[in-house]
């Protein structure tokens, strides 16, 4: 079983079940940061055409590419499932959201031999090591710095 860090940092292609339009959100900027910073980001959310400039699917087994990491940010009573879609699909991992835990989603994904991280921010974690994927150097506007401060002296 590989580390929250170690998932991330082999990760190319991110799945985001629960995407948000709401850009106040953590569903909405989370993987937006993450998309700053280099890994392809596939929302997944029956309600929206597109997300973060991608288009959005309905759920996971519309999504035509392969998915390394499936995101989750929806109620963890809808986790065993999104892990079942998750395998069904090949990913190689799940991921529960800051304050997602599911017994029976952690059990599934053993069973199907998905790497499973859970009650763990992906922002954060990213942030925590500075990583960057595909990406010359840091520009994220929400983890790197404050905006610079006007000058009140003028």
């Amino acid at each position: 079983m590989r580390t929250a860090l170690q998932i991330l940092a082999g990760a190319h292609t991110i799945a985001v079940v629960g995407a948000s339009r709401d850009p106040q959100k953590p569903a909405h900027w989370v993987p937006g940061m993450l998309q700053e910073q280099g890994w392809h980001i596939v929302p997944v959310n029956p309600h929206a055409d597109s997300i973060l400039d991608e288009h959005a699917y309905a759920r996971l087994a519309d999504v035509p590419m392969h998915v390394d990491v499936v995101e989750v940010f929806r109620p963890p009573d809808e986790a065993p499932e999104i892990v079942r879609a998750a395998a069904a699909i090949g990913a190689g991992a799940v991921w529960l959201q800051l304050g997602l835990v599911s017994p029976d989603a952690r059990q599934i994904a053993g069973e199907a031999g998905l790497d499973y991280v859970e009650d763990v921010c992906m922002g954060q974690e990213r942030a925590l090591h500075d990583m960057l994927h595909g990406c010359e150097q840091p520009h994220c506007r929400v983890y790197h710095g404050n905006p610079p401060t006007p000058d009140i002296r003028s």
